[in-house]
């Protein structure tokens, strides 16, 4: 999935909790913003491996959350929805494709690395690739919510995202051919 498919789906899920305490709103989506960015950061590394986490992550985001939900304050929530994001990032992963330049040639039976297990897990294609057309669908289905919740630059944000994951679907499949051989 796109990383921006990845801050609208942590955004879909602060959104309620923002509408209910509006003076966490920046806090929590400032954490879901980064918590779906961050395990990308991983590109340069060992993608989809050095940064994601899809089961041990999990160890991570229940306390975060237990103890925002517990004591809520903006540091607690930034802190439970930047986790509760990036654990969602890469347990999402595994639903589309790999993490090859062209995954629609399903040459790849790895979509997210297990570290509790020391095993990959496999990709699912239910998402056929980042930037498939379900998945520009899907980022728009969970971008909605936030416009409705978020205002301001928080909202810009979101607009912006939202045309940067049309652009992005739009030319997906042609990036492959532009991509110089050293990155593939």
């Amino acid at each position: 999935m796109m990383a921006t498919t990845h801050v609208f789906t942590g955004l879909a899920v602060v959104a309620p909790i923002a509408y209910v305490l509006p003076e966490f709103a920046v806090a929590l989506a400032v954490g879901a913003i980064l918590g779906g960015l961050v395990p990308d950061f991983d590109l340069v590394f060992a993608h989809r491996r050095t940064l994601h986490f899809p089961v041990a992550g999990l160890a991570v985001a229940v306390p975060a959350v237990t103890v925002a939900a517990v004591f809520p304050s903006a540091i607690t929530l930034f802190l439970a929805a930047f986790a509760g994001t990036a654990w969602l990032h890469a347990a999402s992963d595994s639903i589309g494709g790999g993490p090859e330049m062209d995954p629609w040639n399903h040459r790849s039976d790895r979509a997210v690395y297990d570290h509790v297990r020391g095993r990959w897990l496999r990709p699912r294609h239910w998402i056929r690739y980042d930037g498939a057309p379900e998945d520009a669908a899907l980022a728009v289905a969970l971008a909605t919510p936030a416009l409705f919740v978020f205002d301001g630059w928080l909202a810009a944000v979101v607009v912006v995202g939202v045309a940067v994951s049309l652009g992005y679907a739009l030319l997906r499949r042609r990036l492959v051919a532009w991509t110089p051989d050293w990155l593939e």
